[in-house]
């Protein structure tokens, strides 16, 4: 019973969390994605008018909720402080802060299953954690160095080398931790950077203009430079951290034998499709970036398409001939393979599914960690079993990431029974 509690409140906070971070991660991102368009979108006031007389870079009318807005933008900072200041920060403090909780909830916690598997690198747990914890400090460390060397001073090289490093780590992680965990790691290392150049560079920056400013110096621009370049890295890093925060519910994905390059090719597509809506907001509309996005997409989606299946060999089958004296006799004969597969003993199947899959997927899971069957899809009983019999042969004969890390050591032999027994029509 207190394995079992201690595993349900993990099913808890897993859930209370993830919607914690899904919400601040929403509140970051609005704001990421609103402030890019919004500097990509004011006009320069007129000459000589008083807006550009107060130090006005920029402005823009708009109309929301019933109202009507004018944020006006200033180069530097404006004459006068005001006696009230928005800082946006907390959304981004508090979405890297749920994230890490989960990867300690959902991962960390239970490593052994969620992030160790022994057909990819023979670690324990604890060496899995370290990889992971060890991959986030690293990002960060080598993306600030980039950011403060002299390639920081040319934005489009330095994209590049990043994607390439972020490229590099994917492939080490992949070869390293369970496809599912490699992702997520992924995500999170670029998550630390993103809320890396929140805290330790936008922040500093700004409050290093306030207090300028109070003290009644003139502040000085290369805050607002850095700040701003910044903050538009964070705006191009969105889309892939977004696909791989969804990433483990597709092992299409993470499962193939070349996830970093499927990883990298998606990733890279999300830039492409971020780039055009940025280029847009600023009057510019270059249509070749989403359709490049779109070519990456559906390449990678013909690339990791299901191959088929070898069937099961046919078993000798008992056939009449007659001999001279004309009794008739059996003798055997290879069948097709359709028939042979259509002959699949479903006792056969059940028996792999309770051994191999049940233990978690059940309403009381005795495997430890599981609180609650995944995915809410139990296989205790045939007619169970066979309602979701297309899930089983995707999970555990397509993609083969089902059962998890293995766990339970099913065979390609029992794999391709379940393969057979669902293509002869799941009976």
């Amino acid at each position: 019973m207190e394995a079992l509690f201690v595993s349900y409140g993990l099913e808890w906070a897993n859930l209370l969390v993830r919607w914690l971070h899904l919400i601040t991660g929403i509140a970051w991102i609005g704001a990421s994605f609103y402030f890019v368009w919004l500097d990509n979108s004011i006009r320069p006031p007129k000459p000589g008018s008083d807006l550009a007389k107060k130090g006005v870079s920029g402005e823009l009318w708009a109309v929301h909720g019933g109202g009507f807005y004018n944020p006006q933008k200033y180069l530097v900072a404006p004459a006068e402080l005001p006696e009230e200041l928005h800082w946006f920060k907390w959304e981004a403090y508090a979405t890297w802060i749920s994230g890490f909780a989960m990867l300690f909830i959902v991962y960390y916690f239970n490593a052994s299953a969620m992030m160790v598997d022994k057909s990819i690198a023979d670690l324990s747990g604890l060496q899995a954690v370290g990889v992971g914890l060890g991959t986030l400090a690293f990002g960060w460390i080598v993306y600030d160095l980039l950011c403060k060397s002299p390639l920081g001073k040319r934005d489009g090289l330095l994209g590049l080398v990043m994607f390439l490093f972020i490229v590099a780590v994917a492939y080490v992680l992949t070869h390293l931790l369970s496809g599912r965990a490699a992702y997520i790691h992924v995500g999170g290392m670029i998550g630390t950077i993103m809320v890396g150049n929140v805290l330790m560079v936008i922040i500093p920056g700004q409050r290093k203009l306030v207090e300028a400013m109070k003290e009644g110096k003139s502040p000085d621009p290369i805050y607002g430079k850095r700040g701003k370049q910044r903050s538009v890295h964070n705006n191009y890093f969105t889309l892939p951290v977004l696909f791989i925060m969804i990433s483990n519910h597709y092992a299409m994905t993470y499962t193939h034998a070349y996830s970093w390059l499927v990883l990298a090719a998606i990733m890279a597509a999300g830039v492409l499709i971020r780039h055009f809506f940025n280029l847009r907001h600023a009057g510019k509309v270059s249509i070749g970036f989403p359709i490049a996005g779109c070519v990456l997409l559906l390449g990678v989606a013909i690339a990791i398409a299901p191959k088929p299946l070898p069937r099961i060999a046919p078993a000798p089958a008992p056939v009449a001939s007659a001999d001279a004296a004309g009794v008739t006799a059996n003798t055997s004969a290879t069948v097709p393979v359709a028939a042979a597969a259509s002959g699949v003993d479903f006792a056969r199947v059940q028996e792999v599914i309770t051994q191999r899959c049940a233990g978690c997927h059940s309403a009381q899971p005795t495997q430890a960690g599981f609180a609650t069957a995944p995915a809410g899809m139990l296989l205790q009983t045939p007619e169970l079993i066979r309602q979701h019999a297309a899930k089983v042969y995707q999970r555990a004969v397509q993609t083969r990431d089902m059962p998890l890390a293995n766990m339970t050591h099913m065979t390609d032999e029992e794999r391709a029974l379940i393969g057979a027994w669902f293509e002869a029509g799941a009976k």
